[in-house]
């Protein structure tokens, strides 16, 4: 049997049959790139590429990705219709899907980081990078990348990531490989991505699963530009809330947010 068809296969126990191709690959540069590729050619929504091992792989705003084999590097094609709301929600239904998969494996405590990071107490177990291609229509598609630290020990990371990452393999008693965690991502994508377009139950869902830093004082980076404010909620898009110090509320559709603690805070739960 090979690769893709042992995933299928776990698609299939647990009651979905993949609508579209899957290509598994034992090395590639980044599962993104190839997939956009994929998607140039005409590739049907759904289209998903998996990796053993990644060359180049990447997150947000061009940082780098470490890629250990034995990890997740996962891509899922989807092509929103002709005009369709809420395409700036779909990171969020990834996180969503990606944080239920690890807890349907056993991981304990996962928590979603806007705008694309899944942690455990804190450290980072998982990163979620979205890349859209636009047409004179607007968004023709979306190159969903997950990637998961599965094999991966904090140990083998570079210094200055160990203390912020986690590993499935220090996490859980038992093994589990790359595959399998696809297979669980997979199965939950579907439901999340439909709940894009109606959006109510999907920002609720996605706060739940949150870390609880609601009404705390925050720092949020982009680029250049610093705010610092307090977490006051979710925008209908997918936004974050930022209510400033002088009690205006700010929407911010990207950058890096992290905790401010106060003198004498302890950190959240």
């Amino acid at each position: 049997m090979s690769a893709a068809d042992g995933l299928l296969a776990l698609l299939a126990a647990r009651g979905l049959a993949w609508p579209a191709p899957v290509e598994v690959l034992a090395s590639v540069s980044s599962t993104n790139d190839r997939l956009k590729e994929l998607a140039r050619g005409g590739a049907p929504e759904w289209t998903a590429v998996l990796a053993a091992r990644q060359t180049a792989g990447r997150g947000r705003q061009g940082r780098v990705w470490v890629s250990h084999e034995g990890d997740l590097f996962l891509s899922v094609l989807l092509r929103p219709p002709p005009g369709a709301a809420g395409a700036g929600l779909i990171p969020l239904a990834a996180g969503v899907a990606t944080q239920e998969a690890l807890v349907a494996l056993g991981v304990d405590g996962g928590r979603l980081k806007w705008p694309n990071d899944v942690l455990v107490e804190g450290r980072k177990i998982a990163g979620i990078l979205c890349e859209a291609a636009a047409g004179a229509g607007g968004i023709e598609s979306v190159v969903v990348g997950i990637g998961v630290n599965v094999a991966a020990s904090p140990d083998s990371l570079p210094e200055d990531l160990r203390a912020g990452a986690a590993s499935l393999r220090t996490l859980l008693s038992g093994d589990v490989g790359p595959t399998e965690v696809a297979a669980e991502v997979l199965a939950r994508l579907p439901l999340w991505y439909h709940e894009v377009a109606p959006g109510r139950a999907l920002l609720e869902a996605w706060r739940g699963r949150s870390v609880p830093w609601w009404g705390r004082p925050v720092e949020i980076r982009a680029g250049e530009i610093v705010l610092r404010g307090r977490l006051h909620g979710l925008a209908d898009d997918g936004g974050l809330l930022l209510e400033t110090g002088d009690g205006r509320i700010a929407t911010v559709r990207s950058g890096d947010v992290s905790e401010l603690r106060l003198a004498g805070d302890a950190p959240a739960p």
